[in-house]
């Protein structure tokens, strides 16, 4: 596979020469061109094909989003990795087909698995099936040993920042992933989002209950996740629809 034509979009000058710099640092990156802002960014686009790009958020003139939603309309675009400060512009991301986004401050690790996300949609899409098992274990590491997790052992996952913690009975474990992302990829496992800030496996849930204290929480047998009014509904709803598909399949 040809090494990747990358385009950086970032106003911040040392941001933009450090991204630059760790990105020509790997193997499978070629070209790394780079543009002050989105609108050099847009004229950068008609001098040639670009295999990836990283995009900055808040610029002034065109910003991050705006960029990426030009990229779209593009008859073969570029794989989007947004490189932001700030956590919320998340579900927007991964609804206009990013495949990674990075918080700032990033760590070479990090940048190195967007790098590989990137590698992995050249390649092709996912069947329907490819899609189910991804991440169906996931490895984290823990004081110098790798631990593998199976995911349907996993009650509930929590954000933190630019990690998740994954709950599993007693034990809980840190991974180098957005919480948008595996809600994505483990929708179909039956995880769903309970609170803007956790994901939880339905088959985990025992019981939804009001505290005085949470509001509504579902009992999960590593915890009680809160459960936001915003996606009570839908939470109670694949609950529902899960109950109704373990009798079917029962003898």
């Amino acid at each position: 596979m040809k090494r990747l034509r990358v385009l950086v979009v970032e106003d911040e000058p040392s941001t933009r020469t450090e991204l630059a710099g760790q990105l020509a640092e790997h193997s499978s990156v070629g070209d790394v061109v780079c543009a002050d802002g989105g609108d050099e960014a847009v004229r950068l686009l008609g001098s040639g094909i670009f295999d990836a790009a990283f995009l900055d958020i808040a610029m002034p003139g065109l910003n991050g989003m705006d960029v990426a939603r030009i990229l779209t309309r593009l008859s073969d675009p570029p794989a989007i990795v947004f490189v932001t400060a700030y956590d919320n512009h998340a579900v927007e991301a991964f609804g206009l087909g990013a495949v990674d986004y990075l918080l700032k401050p990033f760590r070479a690790e990090r940048l190195a698995e967007a790098v590989a996300r990137i590698d992995h949609h050249r390649s092709g899409p996912a069947s329907a099936g490819e899609k189910a098992d991804d991440l169906a274990v996931v490895q984290v590491e823990l004081a110098g040993r790798t631990i593998f997790i199976r995911r349907d052992d996993i009650a509930f996952a929590e954000a933190h920042g630019d990690y998740v913690r994954l709950h599993s009975g007693e034990d809980s474990h840190l991974l180098r992933q957005s919480l948008t992302y595996l809600e994505q990829v483990w929708d179909e496992a039956g995880f769903v989002r309970a609170h803007r800030s956790y994901l939880v496996n339905l088959a985990a849930v025992t019981e939804l209950r009001v505290t005085s204290t949470a509001g509504l929480v579902a009992v999960t047998g590593a915890g009680e996740v809160p459960v936001s009014r915003r996606h009570s509904r839908l939470l109670r709803e694949r609950l529902l629809q899960a109950a109704r598909n373990k009798d079917r399949s029962r003898p």
